[in-house]
């Protein structure tokens, strides 16, 4: 028994060691963060050149277009950054609006298209509508709901009546504009005998 002893307490130190060595690397790997979260930050993920993105309505007629040189995404926010942008709606009832600028800003699920710098709009001239056309350094466009809009001071040509203002909001489903703090304002006598026989006919109609 006495001969055995040493290689005993050998082979009980040795499983000693290895449990020590266990618990350390275990409670290594429970202490320190082997994946730290990803630092987040506003640089994108993806690009691309020259492209075109077009939604439909229900219908499944072609009701929005979008077109860029250059798209860039942004993980952080889920949005996209477009170069030299065209926004296209052409919902089926109501006038065709083109809008364009330096850049624009589309929101995570395309809620919202932010147009920056030297932005213009237009809404082509229909039967019933002359051309309206809107420039500012931003215009925020809804493409579902038709709209378009800004805080910012915008110059606002409907026809022959010339409309500056801060802020302003065009509803191309009803053909509403509003032009807000509006200064300098310059309204054609002939448009206006138009808009009042068109509410005119409104009226009169069952």
């Amino acid at each position: 028994m006495r001969e055995r002893l040493p290689s005993i307490i050998a082979i009980l130190l040795l499983a000693l060691l290895v449990l020590a060595t266990k618990w350390a690397v275990d409670h290594t790997q429970s202490s320190v963060n082997m994946d730290p979260p990803r630092r987040v930050t506003h640089e994108p993920d993806a690009w691309g050149d020259v492209f075109t993105i077009v939604s439909t309505d229900p219908a499944g007629y072609a009701a929005n277009r979008l077109e860029g040189l250059k798209f860039y995404h942004y993980p952080d926010d889920d949005t996209y950054e477009i170069i030299d942008p065209v926004a296209i709606a052409n919902r089926v009832g109501n006038p065709m609006t083109i809008a364009t600028s330096n850049t624009a800003i589309v929101s995570e699920g395309a809620e919202t298209i932010t147009m920056l710098g030297n932005a213009h709009a237009v809404r082509l001239p229909s039967d019933n509508d002359e051309m309206l056309d809107v420039k500012s350094e931003v215009l925020i466009i809804e493409p579902e709901a038709d709209l378009i809009y800004t805080n910012e001071p915008a110059l606002v040509i409907n026809g022959k009546s010339t409309m500056r203002g801060k802020g302003m909001r065009y509803d191309n489903r009803n053909r509403q504009l509003q032009v807000h703090a509006a200064t300098d304002v310059t309204i054609s006598g002939e448009q206006t005998q138009q808009s009042r026989q068109r509410q005119e006919n409104k009226e009169q109609q069952p």
